[in-house]
């Protein structure tokens, strides 16, 4: 998208957030090494918490810095100037500053009532050319966050629990450790582990390469069996190693719909592989309502804690490669 005019910034921003913010500041970072992203914060965001990401964004340095807050203007300016003023302390260039509110926006920058008159300036965002650029990319902007997150709302229903139960007897069914000595117990248990690993790595396989070939979505019986055996993280890091850029679209739709269907003590794993998967994509709303969902079900999940840190630090998703192969994960089990 090409970004001529301030009215074009306001167009395009619901289409690389995602959706149309509401009580946010946008920051959106042009040029430079990372190429153009944007970051939302709530209005209501901790002074930490902005600090924190000023301090990223200048350590990245963009070219160019527009500022956009969305919201009455006694409770944007505050925030807006707070991170205008961090940025602009440590040397980076704001090209524009912006406030919308019901469809229009106010410049902080322009003072000149020809373009820039008191009552705002009206953008008709999902009329614009720089919206239908954006549609024809691939790119979507829903009504608000909360429409996001009710697309990763839990779906289960009383037909998944039943087939949850059964994934469950089916799994303890493997785990008839024999009585007569604790020697072997383990090597019973040791067997059941390498089973485990040996079936979910084999179903990880097949349910990723029908998302990647437009297939049909798993089935309840595949989920509820899937959500048990990606307990093993053997399993699990299979999923996560073949998360490929390529085809990052399938594995979207793919772990989104395990998340929405799988048992809540079975969340943690496909909720992080969804995380991740969004991550690189871009998608970073997205990213992180999935990784709240996970630390929700499970606080200490270690991928979890892992993805929390990555994303917290700022780096861009190309920085992070996966070069890791499911003989390499064979090797370190």
């Amino acid at each position: 998208m090409r970004l001529r005019s301030p009215a074009d910034v306001v167009a395009a921003i619901p289409y690389l957030v995602g959706f149309h913010p509401a009580d946010s500041v946008v920051v959106l970072c042009c040029g430079g090494a990372d190429g153009a992203y944007a970051i939302r914060l709530d209005l209501t965001a901790s002074d930490a918490l902005l600090d924190h990401v000023t301090e990223l964004i200048t350590r990245r340095r963009p070219a160019d810095v527009i500022l956009t807050g969305y919201g009455p203007g006694a409770r944007v300016t505050p925030v807006v100037e707070r991170v205008g003023d961090r940025l602009t302390r440590d040397g980076v260039r704001l090209r524009e500053v912006l406030r919308v509110e019901d469809g229009r926006y106010w410049s902080y920058l322009c003072t000149d009532p020809a373009c820039c008159p008191p009552e705002g300036t009206f953008v008709d965002v999902r009329g614009s050319a720089v919206a239908a650029a954006a549609i024809a990319g691939g790119l979507v902007a829903l009504p608000d966050r909360e429409e996001l997150a009710r697309m990763i709302a839990p779906m289960g229903g009383e037909a998944m629990r039943q087939a949850t139960e059964r994934a469950e007897r089916r799994l303890t069914s493997w785990a008839d450790v024999p009585r007569d000595g604790v020697a072997r117990a383990d090597a019973t248990r040791g067997r059941m582990a390498r089973r485990v690993a040996e079936e979910g790595v084999r179903l990880v396989r097949l349910l990723i390469e029908r998302a990647r070939a437009g297939g049909d979505p798993p089935t309840d019986e595949e989920v509820a069996w899937l959500g048990v055996l990606l307990v093993n993280l053997r399993v699990r890091d299979e999923a996560w190693v073949r998360i490929d850029d390529g085809e990052i679209g399938a594995h979207i739709r793919l772990w989104r719909d395990v998340m929405r269907r799988v048992a809540e003590p079975y969340l943690p794993g496909p909720a992080c592989l969804l995380a991740f998967a969004a991550w690189r994509a871009g998608e970073g709303a997205l990213a992180n309502l999935a990784l709240d969902r996970a630390l929700a079900a499970d606080p200490h999940y270690s991928m979890a804690r892992l993805l929390h840190e990555l994303f917290v630090s700022g780096l861009p998703p190309w920085s992070v490669p996966l070069d890791i192969t499911s003989e390499q994960l064979d090797e370190a089990s």
